[in-house]
């Protein structure tokens, strides 16, 4: 086994924990009326984002594996969410704000580079993404997420 990588070696985890423990104490600057809600919902979302990508990594699946990568990029576009409400509610400057919405849109490029490597495990038939030689369109025809 020594070619496993444990879910703490990859990257995008290790960004994505930074960010939640950043965003933690940011939200707890937040006011006391948002505790239970807003404050809440960041920080619970931006722990979900590292938690499903470590709940699905040692999975045996490839498909488990890449829904745990789909999870993982939905609960960090949340985060985004809920950071700008943050923004319209005047919590958060506007150039911090850009700057968490900037490093959540890498680690979720990240994650898209994650599933389509995980995806060259299955069957040409059954992936999401075709292999670059697959590919039957150019790269400047893809767009970001």
């Amino acid at each position: 086994m020594a070619d496993f990588m444990r879910v703490e070696d990859l990257k995008v985890y290790q960004k994505l924990c930074e960010l939640h423990i950043e965003v933690c104490d940011l939200s707890h600057a937040w006011p006391a009326e948002e505790k239970y809600e807003l404050g809440s919902q960041v920080r619970r979302s931006s722990n979900s984002s590292p938690a499903n990508l470590a709940e699905k990594h040692s999975d045996r699946h490839v498909r488990n594996k890449i829904e745990g990568v789909n999870r993982a990029r939905g609960e960090a576009l949340e985060t985004v969410h809920h950071l700008y409400i943050a923004k319209l509610k005047r919590y958060l400057p506007e150039q911090e704000y850009d700057q968490y919405r900037s490093r959540y849109m890498e680690c979720v490029r990240m994650l898209n580079g994650l599933e389509k490597t995980l995806e060259q495990q299955l069957d040409a038939n059954s992936r999401r993404w075709p292999a670059p030689s697959d590919a039957q369109f150019s790269p400047s025809s893809e767009s970001e997420p």
